[in-house]
């Protein structure tokens, strides 16, 4: 008992970084993926097109290698070949008593980027959706190119872009379990560290986690379509 107790409580440990994790993607990746798609969608040829391959190489490329690539290669750029997030690890430990700082925020940007470049294509895609002549329509009443945004596209385009937007968040749930490839303490980091030690049931014992915080998210966004099904047609 003691011992499930002691596990149970690690994991928490782990899984309480997961979240930050997860929380802390959406928070820079959402609204950064709004900007992206509207660049991608910039009448501005040499602008668009620029960040349409910005999109096809962060799309393209695993998310683990990104995640290598970010922490990594600020490093080998440098002249005095030092780690900036590993010097951040050690200034924050120091500093603060902050564990992996320097490794979080290297996996924060990683993440941010990859996801922003997943949703700005889910946002383009629900924009772009939404027939033409409501803004023509928009546009006769007098109404700025904000007001027709908010007003008249915004919430059809919510309505719209929610299930792959959910589905997009509860892999970003299962991919922050990469976040152990460059050395962040996250739950299954955690579990990781007691199959070192010969007890390998904690690492099942994390799964456990992970589908109880889907579960949640699947019954949310379920929630929030229902809310959002006066937009039918």
């Amino acid at each position: 008992m003691n011992q499930f107790l002691n596990v149970t409580q690690s994991l928490l440990e782990g899984f309480g970084v997961t979240c930050l994790l997860f929380v802390l993607t959406l928070v820079f990746s959402i609204p950064l993926g709004l900007l992206i798609s509207f660049l991608t969608m910039s009448k501005i040829k040499p602008i668009k097109y620029i960040f349409k391959v910005i999109v096809w190489i962060v799309r393209g490329v695993p998310l683990m290698l990104q995640l290598f690539i970010v922490f990594y290669l600020p490093g080998m750029l440098s002249e005095t070949g030092l780690n900036p997030f590993g010097q951040l690890d050690n200034f924050l430990y120091f500093e603060y008593g902050i564990d992996n700082g320097g490794r979080f925020i290297a996996t924060l940007i990683a993440f941010s980027l990859n996801y922003a470049c997943y949703f700005s294509e889910i946002f383009r895609g629900g924009i772009e959706s939404i027939p033409k002549g409501q803004t023509e329509a928009g546009k006769v009443l007098g109404m700025t190119k904000g007001q027709i945004f908010f007003k008249v596209i915004l919430m059809q385009v919510v309505k719209r872009i929610i299930p792959p937007m959910s589905n997009e968040i509860i892999t970003l749930v299962k991919d922050t379990a990469l976040a152990r490839v460059i050395g962040v303490i996250e739950i299954i980091k955690v579990a990781d560290m007691f199959a070192a030690n010969a007890l390998i049931w904690p690492l099942f014992y994390s799964g456990v986690f992970y589908l109880i915080f889907v579960g949640v998210l699947t019954l949310l966004f379920g929630f929030i379509e229902k809310k959002l099904s006066y937009y039918k047609v």
